[in-house]
């Protein structure tokens, strides 16, 4: 026991009333933390709302850049699909269709002997009339019907109808062609180019209308074929026979009548303004009839005009089989196989015709060439 340490002394009890006395303390229990204020900061929706006003200052902003380059990317567009390519304004012209000028004007040649150098200049320059006269019609007939061939199955591929050449493009090369074949006219021998003119007029009549009248704008094509090989006669200065003459003009209106029979079984009437007046039984019978008239006026100038030799009959008994399967080839792959849409396809495409083709060629022209081999 420890003397040292004092005792304690004696706890007095004072009692309290019950409402006075105080709770006692909880020292278990541990000190509130000082509440310190915090930053002052933007509430929530002014947040929220400055962050959409930057989201959308950045949008904005992309937008307008997006824009500006989109515009101008359409811009470069527009101004390169204002800029037509070469190909399309190439297939505006139809260069597949200048065989015709190749297979038509040259058989004035038919009537002229012997052959020369200048023959076939002459010749030549016949043929580029003609390519720049026909080419000036296809541009100028384009423009005229681009509304029309945009509901054609075939035609609305073309380049005026489809859009790849614009209108002022177009009209820009009618111009060129105009002032083309102008300078053909003046460079030529004087006078001696009123077939052109002709055909060019009755272009113009076609387009304006004529186009829309039955029959008269089958003749009327067929009548084109038979200006260029007056043209190529007049420059060669040989005389034309009647009855050759009239073989390429019944040729051609066959061809013409049933590339019309074609469109009528692909796009029925309502492409084509004149077809109304067709029927496909009326074309039929009007194939067959003209196909018929082709052969005898074929005959008939064998006999008759052609520069024949007596040694070349014999040749030329040979070479009228050939024109007459030619004929019935065409009438099967029109009636038969339902072709005939594009006549340059049709003859130059289709193997028997120019296997037949060549044979003709072969016959003939040694039936010309033995004239002069006896001479």
């Amino acid at each position: 026991m420890d003397i040292t340490r004092s005792s304690p002394a004696p706890v007095r009890v004072v009692a309290v009333p019950p409402e006075l006395e105080p709770e006692p303390a909880d020292l278990t229990a541990l000190p509130e933390p000082i509440a310190v204020e915090p930053l002052q900061t933007l509430p929530a929706t002014a947040t929220t709302a400055t962050a959409t006003t930057a989201t959308a200052t950045t949008a904005t902003t992309t937008a307008i850049t997006t824009t500006a380059t989109t515009s101008a990317t359409a811009t470069d567009v527009r101004g390169r699909r204002n800029r037509p390519r070469p190909r399309d304004l190439l297939a505006l012209l139809r260069p597949g269709q200048w065989v015709k000028n190749l297979a038509v004007v040259p058989l004035a040649l038919l009537d002229t002997h012997p052959w020369g150098a200048a023959a076939f200049l002459r010749t030549g320059w016949a043929v580029l009339g003609f390519t720049l006269a026909s080419a000036l019609v296809y541009v100028v007939n384009d423009l005229a019907d681009r509304e029309r061939d945009r509901l054609h199955p075939v035609k609305r591929h073309r380049p005026i109808a489809s859009g790849r050449v614009s209108t002022p493009a177009a009209v820009v090369l009618t111009g060129a062609l105009a002032l083309a074949l102008t300078g053909w006219a003046v460079a030529g021998p004087a006078w001696q180019w009123w077939p052109t003119a002709l055909y060019l007029a009755l272009s113009l009549a076609y387009s304006q209308g004529l186009k829309h009248v039955p029959l008269v704008d089958a003749f009327i094509v067929a009548t084109g074929f038979v200006l260029r090989l007056v043209q190529g006669a007049l420059l060669i200065g040989a005389q034309l026979s009647e009855w050759l003459a009239l073989c390429v003009f019944s040729l051609c209106l066959m061809l013409a009548l049933g590339k019309r029979r074609h469109e009528m079984t692909a796009a029925g009437r309502a492409h084509r303004p004149a077809l109304r007046g067709y029927t496909l039984a009326f074309l039929d019978h009007l194939v067959v009839l003209v196909a018929v008239l082709t052969a005898v006026s074929y005959v008939l100038y064998l006999r008759d005009d052609a520069s024949l030799a007596a040694g070349a009959s014999l040749v030329t008994l040979l070479s009228a089989p050939c024109a007459v399967f030619g004929l019935a080839r065409y009438l099967q792959l029109l009636l038969v196989e339902e072709g005939g849409g594009n006549p340059v396809h049709v003859l130059f495409r289709d193997r028997a015709t120019l296997v037949n083709a060549a044979l003709w060629a072969v016959l003939v022209a040694l039936a010309l060439l033995l004239p002069q081999a006896s001479a």
